[in-house]
């Protein structure tokens, strides 16, 4: 298997990184052949990415990142979405059509990530406290359907939908439904 990211479907996250990496090369002044020495990756990809004509590694993407003083979310983005807590872009590919990498959203950090799995039985609600100004939680739902309770706002997530929201209100899960519920739970610090 590989990690290049594939330019043959441009729905797919290449769609935004040649542009993004022009915007991001020339607002940090540096010229293809400074990024080039900064970053370690030649000229030669950097100018082919740039013109969409390159498959390149995510790895190369996060060393460019780097040596611009960005984010490798940043370089792989949709431009016109103005939140990083939604990104959802195929960033990797295999072989096979049901084999890909979906970088659904980030959240900043500071100290600490905990991953947690979560279950709820049918009729079960569970009340969280809020969390320190700065925390975020990112959840993954994987059977059932999870409601989600932020701020007083209820939203339904049907097993394969996630949502990102800062943790530092009031918010619930419950689960409405008769069936379990089940969702990966990430807490950013």
């Amino acid at each position: 298997m590989s990690n290049i990211l594939h330019s043959q479907v441009r729905r797919d996250v290449l769609a935004h990184v040649s542009g993004n990496l022009r915007r991001h090369r020339q607002a940090s002044g540096m010229s293809q052949v400074a990024l080039a020495e900064a970053s370690g990756i030649s000229r030669r990809m950097i100018v082919a990415v740039e013109a969409g004509d390159a498959n390149i590694s995510l790895s190369s993407l996060d060393k460019l990142a780097a040596a611009m003083g960005v984010g490798f979310v940043d370089l792989v983005r949709d431009p016109d979405r103005s939140s990083s807590a939604d990104i959802n872009e195929v960033t990797w590919r295999g072989t096979g059509p049901a084999s890909a990498g979906v970088l659904l959203g980030t959240a900043p950090a500071a100290h600490e990530t905990q991953m947690w799995l979560w279950s709820l039985e049918g009729g079960e609600r569970y009340n969280a406290e809020p969390d320190p100004q700065g925390w975020h939680e990112m959840i993954f739902v994987t059977e059932g359907v999870l409601t989600l309770i932020v701020g007083g706002a209820e939203k339904d997530y049907p097993a394969g939908t996630f949502a990102i929201y800062s943790s530092a209100q009031d918010y619930s899960y419950a689960n409405r439904q008769t069936g379990i519920v089940k969702f990966i739970r990430n807490v950013v610090s």
